[in-house]
């Protein structure tokens, strides 16, 4: 299998465009030589510190800037993340999430956090706490990312992207789809992810939750082929990253969520709540893996991601 990191955006519209049930069976050749026995990732979110964020991202509702209420949720109770974080927390919220990954390793799990921009400085000191893998996704096209975003350039974002790899972290890099965005877009993102060099190892699709009080509350929900096409050309682009079918999971059915699974998705994130947005109960997903016949990935450790933190298993 050839991986490649040269792709222009042409060839992958191209791909993006085609009859899905050759995309599909494109992808199915790929996904069955990377990934035998089709093994599926499951993976938990957790939010260690949710809303107040200075950025301005047209699509989250932990933005400062918009009037999404994130009030009234219970305290999550869960160790040892929070109990790190209360150890911590007289202290700067960087050396917090230090605190936070050491804790994580300590208990001989992976650690995965997302916290926005790094300097140099930062990404070796997360490295030096033992982090396993960084999140920072790119979100959108570079064209279509002013519309969304304006506190920080797309630029920023690649910067981070190129400290993480420098410190030594593995990537976790995706975006999002259904924000106002068309066909050349999508495969613009998918572009700037697939000529990464070397691909992430991880790979989040998200389809957009609207949530009421951010700027794009009123757009429509996503066609869940449109999903599916997502997945099926980002397991084509980068054969041996990790798929995962992420935020907008719980407004697909079922059937969708399984052609997700066959088009290349190899993770999933469990648990009723993903950050701030809703998610299928462990119980349907289990229900889920069952019908569609696949087996849940067994590791030696299990990753946690996030201040925002996430388990994997």
């Amino acid at each position: 299998m050839i991986t490649r990191h040269n792709w222009s955006r042409s060839e992958i519209q191209a791909l993006l465009v085609q009859p899905l049930v050759d995309l599909l069976w494109q992808a199915q050749q790929v996904h069955r030589a990377a990934n035998p026995g089709y093994h599926v990732q499951l993976a938990s979110l957790l939010s260690v510190k949710t809303g107040g964020c200075e950025e301005d991202c047209a699509y989250c509702p932990q933005s400062m800037h918009h009037s999404a209420d994130l009030g009234g949720r219970p305290e999550l109770e869960v160790e040892p993340v929070l109990a790190r974080a209360r150890a911590a927390r007289d202290g700067a919220p960087f050396e917090a999430m230090l605190a936070m990954v050491r804790g994580v390793r300590e208990l001989g799990l992976e650690a995965c956090v997302t916290a926005g921009m790094l300097s140099d400085h930062q990404a070796q000191r997360l490295a030096e706490a033992g982090l396993t893998a960084y999140n920072h996704n790119l979100d959108t096209s570079p064209e279509h990312y002013d519309r969304i975003i304006s506190t920080r350039t797309y630029q920023e974002r690649l910067e981070t992207l190129g400290r993480v790899r420098s410190a030594g972290i593995t990537l976790c890099c995706g975006g999002i789809i259904g924000m106002g965005e068309g066909p050349a877009d999508r495969a613009g993102l998918l572009a700037v992810l697939a000529n990464l060099d070397p691909h992430p190892e991880s790979v989040p699709i998200n389809a957009l939750v609207a949530v009421e009080g951010t700027p794009l509350e009123d757009l429509p929900p996503v066609d869940p082929l449109e999903l599916v096409r997502m997945v099926a050309t980002a397991r084509i682009l980068m054969p041996h990253s990790r798929v995962r079918l992420s935020a907008g999971r719980q407004q697909l059915n079922r059937e969708a969520q399984i052609l997700c699974l066959l088009a290349g998705a190899d993770s999933i994130f469990y648990g009723d709540t993903l950050l701030t947005t809703g998610n299928p109960d462990v119980a349907s997903d289990q229900a889920l893996l069952a019908a569609a016949g696949v087996r849940v990935l067994q590791e030696s450790s299990q990753p946690a991601c996030q201040p925002a933190a996430a388990a994997r298993g």
